[in-house]
């Protein structure tokens, strides 16, 4: 369940046996012997340290710190009150058990690992998740249904970094309103992470230039002086602060934050003209949650499923900033998206929007502009030189790749990241938050659960090799290859048709990776391929027809068809349709190739039909025998911990 060889496993038989550590299960619980008072809850807890549904009153008493006389009192008063039975057997006098056995299958439990800062939680309530989701990041969820999973959480300096408390005894707090007992190494821990993140400060000098404070003398000699460069300060100014060159803000942020110093910047940044926009859609509670988070930090990003609103509450965010705002986004398509949303949720002058890219190049009070062109030379002086009181990064992992990471070091009042997954494969989650900002938002699983979100149900389909050509082409190949010839097995064809027809009625997505088979399946289906070759206009004409609604799949061989000249049903898309694009009634996504891709990729694909209602499928096909089975498992994996239901199965000879 987790890439920790080390950590346990969430759910109802999680291991918590011997780690070297006091568990939930033991330890003085603080009260006085003679008037132990015992509650069916605490004889849960002595159940659930026993790993036993039954317990003598002995075993009671070890579990919960008192003797056996008291011990076997209270057990009696249970039993008065009919909560507890008790039964003889021969080798002890007495055991006792819960009279409703539902109750403690069913009940939530949490078990602490604090050397490992791991919390596991089995049946978590609403409150436990909100509270755990303020200072611990979610790392894996087990379990298919709604109510009956088991979740592993881990709380990383990251997140005490980030917590929105105004102290660290706030947060000590919501930590003990959750956990079974007091840890103190953890809570030591926890208390010394708030220290490091309010040590440094950049702020603005009133001479108008940019100053690096540290807490103490030898924070700044010791800490800022040993992995800050030479062209990071300008000149020291006291013993405690220096002056900063401003083009190495970015730098100086990302140095102390890997020396596990993360920089309060509360710089005195122009917000630009103002912009008059207003929303017009009426935000969901977790929304405003966010964008009330982003207000007071100042930066963050928007985590969350497609479909969760994110655009929305970004657009929320703009309005309420109301300044000069950059929006950067990684295609000319999406750049396009974001004007016709900014029109549709809020009343922006359309006058006052400019597109930034390859096709035109117009600088207004909110400006649409891609990665790749905001990040050249020739046009970075002249974002340089506007004061922004917003830069928006949408699908924020794009900054940190060399090729669009110049961008990030564009400086704005506030820094807002949109990101379904911010993860990338080389593990630079903490390199995105550093340059963007801390993440907000809520888990997948509770906006499945509050319907938000309609849930996709994902299948891996273990496809086999019908051709034996094709098959003894593979079994000769390596490398790149093989991996090619397994992506393009041709029986996958065969397995789009049966799948097609099977949702006749939905509208339907088919990814790949390999433009050979893309062109290969969209002619045996008679539908059009969209790649990166696609010229930007047919694209968007495409994605057009693709959302009109009230279209089928032709009856017969199953084969998808036009209704009429202008609506589609099926859409072969390459790489080009993994991010941002909306296409709002995709029903169905079937993944022919590109299981060599990254978890982010798997749930973009996956994402492409989360939406607020309606039926929600994704097909992952993989060639049964090869290195497609791996990555298909390791990308739903990613999926699976963020509660998406995932299942197998065997295609037939």
């Amino acid at each position: 369940m987790t890439d920790d060889a080390d950590g346990p496993t969430a759910g109802p038989d999680a291991d918590t046996g011997d780690t070297g550590e006091n568990d939930v299960d033991t330890g003085d619980t603080g009260e006085n012997d003679a008037d132990a008072d015992l509650s069916l809850d605490r004889f849960h807890e002595a159940l659930e340290g026993e790993e036993r549904p039954i317990a003598t009153a002995s075993e009671v008493a070890r579990r919960l710190g008192t003797t056996q006389s008291a011990a076997r009192d209270a057990l009696a008063a249970l039993v008065d009150r009919g909560e507890v039975d008790r039964l003889d057997v021969e080798s002890d006098p007495v055991v006792f058990y819960p009279t409703d056995w539902g109750r403690l299958a069913t009940r939530e439990r949490v078990v602490a690992f604090p050397n490992r800062r791991e919390i596991v939680v089995d049946r978590p309530t609403q409150y436990t998740r909100a509270r755990l989701s303020q200072f611990a990041y979610l790392v894996d969820t087990t379990g298919t249904e709604p109510g009956t999973r088991g979740y592993l959480y881990r709380i990383r300096q990251e997140d005490v970094w980030a917590a929105p408390f105004d102290d660290a005894d706030a947060l000590i707090a919501s930590l003990r309103s959750v956990l079974p007992r007091r840890y103190e190494h953890l809570e030591d821990w926890i208390r010394d992470q708030w220290r490091r993140a309010h040590r440094f400060r950049l702020y603005t000098h009133e001479d108008d230039y940019v100053v690096l404070q540290a807490a103490s003398e030898s924070l700044m000699g010791n800490v800022a002086d040993q992995h800050l460069d030479d062209d990071h300060l300008r000149a020291p100014i006291s013993e405690t602060e220096a002056w900063v060159n401003e083009e190495a803000v970015a730098e100086v942020k990302r140095a102390l934050y890997d020396a596990g110093y993360p920089v309060e910047d509360d710089r005195d940044l122009e917000t630009g003209d103002p912009v008059d926009i207003d929303l017009t859609t009426d935000l969901r509670a977790y929304q405003e949650t966010w964008v009330e988070t982003f207000l007071e930090r100042r930066s963050g990003v928007y985590v969350g499923p497609p479909g969760s609103g994110k655009t929305v509450a970004a657009i929320a965010t703009i309005a309420a900033v109301g300044g000069e705002t950059l929006i950067l986004v990684p295609s000319r398509e999406l750049a396009g998206q974001w004007r016709e949303e900014l029109l549709d949720h809020s009343t922006v002058d359309p006058a006052d929007i400019g597109l930034y890219h390859g096709g035109q190049k117009e600088i207004r009070p909110v400006t649409i502009a891609t990665y790749q062109i905001a990040g050249m030379d020739r046009h970075r002086s002249l974002f340089d030189s506007r004061k922004w009181g917003l830069i928006c990064f949408d699908e924020a992992h794009h900054v940190s790749a060399p090729v669009y990471r110049r961008t990030a070091e564009l400086q704005s009042k506030h820094r807002l990241g949109l990101s379904a997954t911010p993860v990338r494969e080389t593990g630079s989650e903490e390199e995105i938050y550093t340059l963007i900002g801390q993440p907000i938002g809520a888990d997948w699983d509770a906006l499945f659960e509050a319907g938000f979100v309609q849930e996709p149900e994902v299948e891996i389909r273990y496809v086999p090799w019908r051709d034996e050509l094709a098959q003894n082409e593979y079994a000769s190949a390596d490398g790149r290859e093989r991996r090619r010839l397994a992506a393009e097995n041709p029986a996958k064809i065969e397995e789009i048709r049966y799948l097609l027809a099977a949702h006749r009625d939905k509208k339907a997505l088919v990814f790949i990776e390999f433009l050979d088979q893309g062109e290969a399946i969209a002619d045996a289906l008679d539908v059009p391929f969209i790649s990166g070759e696609t010229p930007h206009r047919d694209r968007a004409e495409l994605f057009r027809r693709f959302r009109e609604e009230g279209v089928g799949k032709a009856e017969g061989d199953g084969s998808p068809a036009v209704r009429d000249s202008d609506d589609l049903d099926t859409l072969v898309v390459s790489r080009v349709g993994d991010e941002g694009i909306d296409l709002p009634n995709a029903e169905v996504a079937i993944v022919a190739s590109g299981l060599g891709g990254s978890r982010r990729q798997g749930s973009q694909r996956a994402g492409r039909t989360m939406r607020p209602a309606g039926s929600a499928l994704v097909y992952v096909l993989a060639t049964r025998g090869s290195g497609e089975e791996e990555f298909a498992q390791r990308q739903m994996r990613h999926l699976a911990r963020k509660g998406v239901r995932v299942r197998e199965t065997n295609v037939a000879e």
